[in-house]
């Protein structure tokens, strides 16, 4: 299929946050994401909760994203939806929404792999960024993945390294919960890392050969760390966060830039481009665009909208697969696991 102006509407209901994006080509004309402050008291996504929200959220998210594009409902080309991975409730949402607007404009369906999302979230035409050329490495830390993916084309992609238990995003926000701090955590230990000591405490990286990562020993670390100093010093979290903060998140760096820098001298690509929501980490970004100068890559990061979940990285998806005649038909069902 080929047409000059083409208008996608995208829908991302992964999670927790029910999003719609509307896209002219590879540009954004609009992305709206609604969040749930609801699971904040339960601190963490509660399934059922997440699914009754995207209900609520989905009708008045697509009529604002396309009131804020500027165009009406007929004017569309293309539907796009997270097909998955996700909670299986949440995805049902969107997945059943785009698929009855596909239906009912008669236009074509596109079921997009989310993690696909976030890598292709670089190749969205935003003034300032710049694109990755073929190949180079995706590395996507989020709060359920940990990848390096070696990506030749917009559709060859090969998942390199992984995580073999809980993902960077899943470290940050369980170390917050040890330290007392609100859901989600993550952002916060970067916030206290910024005036802490990152060499204040040690951690011991996990010794995991190859590209894959784990972290579940790390987490276990930091708790029994904490623990131990809490009976020498009932007040040793208050009287040290930020270089607990600072040291933690230090270690997490380390870890994932000893399998970047490893990957990079396996595969001799010295491009590297991060996505998902921990790419929003400063420390993380800091780390990455230190090897320009040190290393010699090239470093990709995309704007900080495009880097938690949104529907405007699932429009760049269904854009391409548009391009490509890759589209669906009505059987198409929401997973809740799916392969790159």
């Amino acid at each position: 299929m080929a047409e000059s102006t083409v208008f996608t509407l995208a829908i991302e209901s992964s999670c927790d946050d029910t999003s719609a994006a509307v896209l002219q080509n590879d540009k954004v004309l609009s992305n709206v994401v609604a969040g749930q402050k609801i699971h904040e008291q339960y601190g963490g996504v509660v399934p059922e909760l997440a699914s009754r929200a995207h209900q609520q959220n989905i009708v008045p998210v697509v009529e604002l994203a396309l009131r804020n594009a500027g165009i009406t409902k007929n004017q569309l080309n293309a539907v796009a939806f997270t097909q998955g991975p996700g909670l299986l409730g949440s995805l049902l949402v969107g997945s059943s929404f785009a698929k009855s607007l596909s239906a009912a404009l008669q236009i074509p369906l596109f079921a997009v792999h989310h993690m696909h999302g976030h890598i292709l979230a670089h190749f969205i035409d935003e003034a300032g960024f710049d694109k990755p050329t073929f190949p180079f490495l995706a590395v996507t830390i989020s709060g359920g993945h940990t990848q390096i993916v070696r990506v030749d084309s917009h559709f060859s992609m090969t998942v390199i390294g992984e995580t073999t238990d809980d993902a960077v995003g899943e470290a940050f926000d369980k170390t917050a919960k040890i330290l007392g701090l609100p859901y989600p955590g993550g952002p916060l230990i970067d916030k206290y890392a910024a005036e802490g000591n990152s060499k204040a405490f040690a951690f011991t990286k996990p010794k995991i050969s190859g590209l894959d990562f784990s972290f579940s020993g790390l987490k276990t670390q930091i708790l029994y760390f904490i623990r131990k100093k809490q009976v020498e010093n009932p007040n040793f979290i208050e009287e040290h966060l930020a270089d607990i903060c600072a040291s933690v998140q230090q270690t997490i760096i380390d870890i994932l830039m000893d399998k970047i820098t490893l990957a990079v001298a396996e595969t001799g690509i010295t491009q590297v481009a991060i996505g998902g929501g921990v790419s929003a980490n400063s420390g993380i970004r800091k780390a990455l665009k230190a090897t320009e100068s040190e290393r010699g890559w090239k470093t990709y990061i995309p704007k900080f909208e495009y880097t938690t979940d949104n529907a405007a990285m699932i429009g760049i998806v269904g854009y391409y697969q548009y391009l490509s005649d890759m589209q669906v038909n009505q059987n198409v069902v929401a997973k809740a696991r799916i392969q790159m």
